[in-house]
């Protein structure tokens, strides 16, 4: 049995892309992101604060 999905890959990356950008985007504004676009990047949301903006 194939359970190959290539448009559930697809889906995946485009998820992946639009948390990439939602998260810039709260950066940008001084904002904290949302957890679950955090978790998506592979970010711990309990560290965020600990990242620094150069």
């Amino acid at each position: 049995m194939n359970t190959y999905k290539p448009f559930g890959a697809i889906g995946e990356l485009i998820r992946l892309f639009g948390s990439a950008i939602t998260v810039s985007a709260a950066v940008e504004r001084g904002r904290r992101p949302d957890n679950r676009d955090l978790v998506a990047l592979g970010i711990e949301p309990r560290d965020f604060h600990r990242i620094r903006r150069f």
